[in-house]
């Protein structure tokens, strides 16, 4: 009797094993989320929206890969070096909002995500934007400092604790953003939080990269496009979604 329960048993459990996972389509928004006021930014077609910053269209070291944009090295560019193809979403600039984006890297790879980008003609994305780090944590070069390390605000504030996956899987980063108070979320924990114009901010900033960036100086714009960044690595990103608040 007792063999027959347990057999009886394991066959329920390779039934369900066997169960197709219906997991939400990419680039796509449920009801619940439409409900809930997102809106893609992405489609997963094409770069609608998208342009280069501080230019019109989008840069030719940008093209779709399954489902995902994704930035590669230019032409005669090596690994780290950046070929001018930072891009923005144009079409809308933000100010409280909550910022959903999946990413993947190559290995070694180094990327950003930027939010409240103020363009500054002849600067890259980075001049007068904070950035939140898509890194591979474990081969990349600017793996040394704790703040440049993935979901950290780049040089700032380090993401704690370290929640990012290995080269080649997908990241889910939420930053949310609300009259100056930020959180950066990575992969449903939270990593780092802290709140813009304030003295703590400004601190930050000194004791940064950014103390000679008159961007930063001169103080972070109270909203701005969304931007991502080429490092002249293999990176992808897809399911980019915002709502504001």
């Amino acid at each position: 009797m007792k063999r027959s329960i347990f057999f009886t048993l394991s066959l329920v459990a390779m039934f369900f094993i066997a169960l197709p996972s219906f997991s939400q389509e990419v680039n796509k928004l449920t009801k619940k989320e439409k409900k809930e006021g997102w809106v893609l930014l992405f489609n997963g077609q094409n770069f609608d929206g998208w342009r280069k910053c501080n230019g019109t269209a989008m840069p030719a070291n940008w093209k779709i890969e399954d489902n995902a944009m994704n930035v590669f090295i230019g032409e005669g560019k090596k690994p780290g070096q950046g070929a001018d193809g930072d891009i923005v979403f144009g079409n809308k600039k933000f100010k409280n909002f909550e910022l959903s984006i999946d990413w993947k890297v190559s290995k070694m790879a180094n990327s950003g995500i930027f939010y409240n980008v103020r363009e500054v003609p002849g600067k890259p994305v980075y001049y007068a934007a904070p950035e939140v780090q898509v890194l591979d944590n474990v081969d990349a070069t600017d793996n040394k400092i704790d703040s440049h390390l993935a979901g950290s605000l780049y040089d700032m504030l380090p993401a704690d604790p370290k929640t990012v996956k290995p080269v080649g899987s997908w990241n889910t980063i939420v930053i949310k953003v609300k009259d100056g108070k930020v959180t950066h979320i990575q992969n449903g924990v939270e990593v780092c939080s802290y709140t813009l114009w304030t003295p703590e901010w400004d601190k930050m900033v000194q004791n940064s990269k950014f103390k000679s960036f008159p961007g930063f100086t001169e103080g972070i714009s109270k909203e701005g496009f969304i931007g991502l960044q080429d490092h002249v690595y293999p990176v992808w990103f897809r399911n980019i979604k915002i709502r504001e608040s």
